[in-house]
């Protein structure tokens, strides 16, 4: 099976739910994220409500304890390790965003069967707050691909 490349979505494909929604339902945000969702960019408001949650005394644990509960098949786990023992190049190509996608990959061991995550970048702040961005800076013009009509948050 070398050469064969198998491109994975994660929201609603390895894990069975939206792991933004997920994450804002299960901490108690989905107020604030409603209120707040026709007033700004996707990313946007994702990194808005991981603002007022760490605000709120929401640490990076909790956010990953919520990450870990979020369900997946038990078939699809066990077809991402089959795929890859094979030697299948597994890959996630997502607008979820990478801490989201690494820790529930870290969480059923199968980080190490992808060779690449293509996704919305993040990062932890000096302070421990979770700081999601969009996949290219939309306020930036053109990011280089030549399409010009990709959206904020994927390429």
């Amino acid at each position: 099976m070398a050469g064969v490349v198998v491109v994975f979505d994660f929201d609603k494909a390895i894990i069975d739910v939206d792991s933004d929604n997920w994450v804002v339902d299960g901490l108690g945000a989905t107020e604030l994220f409603d209120s707040l969702l026709p007033t700004m960019p996707w990313n946007t408001l994702i990194d808005t409500v991981m603002g007022e949650l760490h605000a709120q005394g929401r640490t990076l644990r909790d956010v990953a304890d919520v990450l870990r509960a979020a369900p997946i098949d038990p078939h699809v786990v066990a077809t991402i390790r089959a795929a890859h023992s094979l030697g299948c190049d597994l890959r996630v190509l997502s607008d979820a965003n990478r801490f989201f996608i690494e820790t529930v990959l870290d969480h059923h061991g199968l980080r190490g069967c992808f060779s690449e995550i293509n996704t919305n970048p993040s990062r932890v702040d000096a302070d421990g707050r979770l700081r999601i961005a969009p996949h290219h800076d939309f306020h930036a013009g053109p990011h280089g691909c030549g399409l010009g009509t990709c959206p904020p948050n994927m390429c």
